[in-house]
């Protein structure tokens, strides 16, 4: 199974539409997974014409989004237990809240956004994957967003990007 992974799209205040690196390696997902900040449901209807989608609201976004998406989900993709969740809050680093938030639940792997910033780690043998923004670089030197394969094992991979004619760099992290 492929699993696309975006965050913190922030459309139409950060970009006006979703880039078309994204749309292109999305259709050739299986399951599209949104962490929040996503801002309009434009987003979500443009993702769900490309594959199922799974979202979490974050901080940023209007309430009835945050109402009917919740900010955290526990969901099973070919076995195996993922958490999913925006990852803002008050104390500690984002990385930190989004571990946090799954203690003591088993996950084997949690999704999480908010700060921007690309992160494929692990911690305690939980695989930590922060896809970055495919729209708000901040001080990053490219967009970004995740790719997620799941048969017996989970590999992650970031595919970064810049709005140039350059195109897509992927780098693949196998775990």
């Amino acid at each position: 199974m492929r699993v696309g992974v975006l965050s913190d799209t922030h459309i139409p205040s950060k970009s006006k539409r979703l880039p078309e690196e994204l749309t292109t390696a999305f259709r050739q997902v299986d399951h599209i997974i949104h962490l929040g900040d996503i801002i309009s449901q434009s987003v979500l209807d443009e993702l769900g014409a490309l594959s199922p989608v799974t979202a979490v609201s974050g901080n940023a976004d209007p309430e009835q989004l945050q109402q009917r998406l919740g900010a955290k989900k526990l969901i099973n993709l070919e076995g195996f237990r993922v958490g999913i969740v925006h990852g803002h809050g008050t104390s500690g680093k984002t990385a930190d809240r989004a571990f946090r938030a799954f203690a003591g639940e088993g996950v084997d792997c949690i999704l999480f956004g908010h700060s921007h910033i690309p992160l494929c780690e692990f911690r305690e043998q939980i695989l930590m994957f922060n896809p970055g923004s495919p729209t708000d670089k901040r001080r990053n030197s490219f967009y970004s967003f995740g790719i997620l394969e799941l048969d017996t094992q989970i590999r992650a991979m970031h595919c970064f990007f810049n709005r140039s004619p350059k195109g897509l760099l992927t780098v693949k992290h196998i775990w």
